[in-house]
């Protein structure tokens, strides 16, 4: 496994964080404006994140490899502190060989790649790409076929995109084929609410409970709001919390149960 696959990939029983950085946001209950990257690049180390990622797809997420460098510089920062620096992500729309080469100029650690859209002969290409430059991939996937597909490829770290709820994301990995010898660290890409509920934080409980490794968080650390709750840090560190569905709710303000009180509106107390 490489350094990106072996932090995103803890004991049974607990989850990791990729949380996602981006500089837009369609839809009514998220932030308008969106703090730099050297501001919450520290945000994201200091409440436990395992990595960062930019969405570097200035149509969807606007921004750019330049805020790939910006956090990039801010993480090495923290070289020799504790926390330490996290890997960096670049999070684009891959179809060529010079985006991977951007990504490693910008100081990346990993690229991802969707499957849907380049198909497994490409996918096993690029894997090699980013390999002669010391990158690892996540392949995006978004069905049981597409996952074994990827794996079938090469890929040692997937993330199931585009697929509502827990059961959903699950039932994309859950009958993959590993070859022996092999190990494949499995992402839940969390979808968004509009809403208030924090559902989010349930999702990534129920994720870790199914099996994931690690969940990717993006647009849920921007909700709109003054809530001290609804800090990105605290997103993250309720997602991972002890809580489960069976004794706690993101919101409620008791519980019974070992982690209870791990939840949103005791996490920053």
């Amino acid at each position: 496994p490489g350094e990106l696959q072996s932090l995103l990939t803890k004991r049974k029983g607990t989850i990791t964080i990729i949380a996602e950085y981006k500089r837009k946001i369609e839809g009514s209950g998220f932030l308008k404006e969106i703090l730099d990257p050297e501001l919450l690049s520290p945000v994201f180390r200091e409440f436990g994140a395992a990595a960062v990622a930019v969405l570097a797809d200035e149509r969807t997420g606007g921004c750019s490899y330049d805020d790939v460098v910006a956090m990039v510089e801010e993480q090495e920062e923290a070289r020799g502190d504790v926390p330490g620096p996290l890997p960096v992500i670049s999070s684009d729309m891959i179809v060529d060989e010079i985006q991977i080469a951007q990504a490693a100029d910008a100081g990346a650690k990993a690229v991802t790649v969707t499957y849907g859209v380049v198909g497994e002969e490409k996918v096993k290409q690029f894997i090699k790409d980013a390999a002669a430059l010391h990158l690892e991939v996540i392949v995006n996937v978004g069905s049981a076929e597409e996952a074994q597909g990827a794996v079938n490829a090469g890929a040692s770290i997937i993330s199931v995109t585009g697929v509502d709820g827990a059961d959903g994301k699950f039932a994309v990995v859950e009958s993959l084929s590993i070859p022996e010898g092999r190990s494949v660290c499995t992402v839940a890409n969390i979808l968004a609410r509009e809403n208030k509920a924090l559902e989010e934080v349930e999702e990534a409980w129920m994720c870790r409970d199914l099996g994931f490794n690690c969940v990717w968080v993006s647009d849920a650390l921007y909700k709109a709001g003054n809530d001290p709750v609804e800090h990105p840090g605290a997103i993250i560190r309720s997602m991972k919390a002890k809580s489960s569905v069976k004794y706690a709710s993101p919101k409620a303000r008791s519980g019974k149960g070992e982690g209870a009180r791990e939840y949103l509106g005791d996490i920053l107390m």
